[in-house]
């Protein structure tokens, strides 16, 4: 399993350069200039031009992203271009709302997802249509829409939970899960439509073959046929929604921490673009291909798990 895990860094390596210069390239299409924006209209030409200088934005578009990946491979991202903060400890702070935006939806996308297809694919076909229904709202339900009806809905008119916000877990553990009830929900219901339909139709594949057919016919429970031996057998295809879905809460928490003005890294990516901070974009661009090639990582060992044979592929 090492040298697979080791194999798969070394193939992430060159998607960390293009997706760095890829953001790089599409922030310099973005109207406006970066130091003007820092010193505003009233700056003096030459206070702007040695601005413009210290930023090498006087530079050819190759030679600027040439010096920032050098920068970068000794361990500086840069600091901000308006609070002069460094990018790392502004990811360091933002960084654990969105992991916990994202591990929270991924729980329990994963919980409630297996147990509506689970159940689906137990319960005749009624469930299944019904499943169906869901799977297609919730992969139609854009992320923020939801947001601000659960916002108006169990805010606004109930107040059962805070609608913006975000309490520390040290300052108050209540008040920090009451605050992630929503945005929560809000993220992981895409994540519920996709892993209960791919849940259901592999375990319908998985309780037609044969050997869950002698296990019935042995007067083994249905219960322990259907959790134990089943659901193991389909689950290639569920780690494998599992993994897409993570991933595709890394992008989605974006909308969703700016309707619920929660402090991660995508409140941090917006403001940043609109300021022109280019070296936060840059940061926060590379620390979402981590995270993705963390969770393809996770994914392959979770695989080697579930079935020996990818061991030695």
């Amino acid at each position: 399993m090492l040298p697979i895990i080791l194999r798969r860094l070394a193939l992430s390596l060159p998607l960390l350069v293009v997706v760095s210069a890829i953001t790089s390239l599409l922030e310099s299409f973005v109207p406006g200039d970066p130091a003007r924006t820092v010193l505003g209209v009233n700056a003096t030409k030459e206070q702007y031009e040695a601005l413009r200088s210290a930023l090498h934005l006087d530079k050819p578009f190759a030679e600027q992203y040439w010096l920032y990946l050098r920068d970068v491979l000794h361990g500086d991202f840069g600091s901000s271009l308006f609070s002069g903060e460094s990018v790392t400890g502004t990811i360091g702070q933002r960084l654990p709302v969105t992991l916990t935006l994202v591990i929270g939806a991924t729980v329990v996308s994963t919980l409630v997802g297996v147990l509506l297809g689970v159940y689906s694919a137990t319960r005749g076909r009624f469930a299944r249509r019904l499943i169906d229904v869901v799977s297609l709202l919730g992969s139609a339900l854009p992320n923020f829409w939801l947001a601000l009806m659960l916002v108006s809905l169990f805010a606004v008119k109930f107040a059962v939970f805070p609608a913006t916000g975000y309490t520390p877990f040290a300052q108050s553990p209540g008040q920090w899960a009451a605050g992630l009830v929503l945005p929560v929900i809000a993220l992981s219901i895409g994540g519920v439509a996709l892993i209960s339909k791919i849940t259901r139709d592999a375990m319908l594949s998985t309780l037609a073959l044969d050997h869950i057919r002698t296990l019935r016919a042995s007067g083994l429970r249905p219960a322990s046929i259907v959790w134990k031996h089943a659901l193991r057998s389909c689950g290639l295809p569920v780690a494998t929604a599992i993994g897409l879905t993570m991933i595709a809460y890394i992008p989605g928490t974006i909308l969703v921490e700016n309707v619920f003005t929660l402090p991660g890294l995508g409140t941090t990516v917006v403001d940043a673009t609109n300021q022109h901070d280019l070296p936060v974009v840059q940061g926060v661009a590379i620390t979402f291909t981590v995270l993705v090639i963390a969770i393809n990582l996770l994914v392959d060992v979770l695989y080697s798990l579930l079935n020996p044979k990818v061991r030695v592929a």
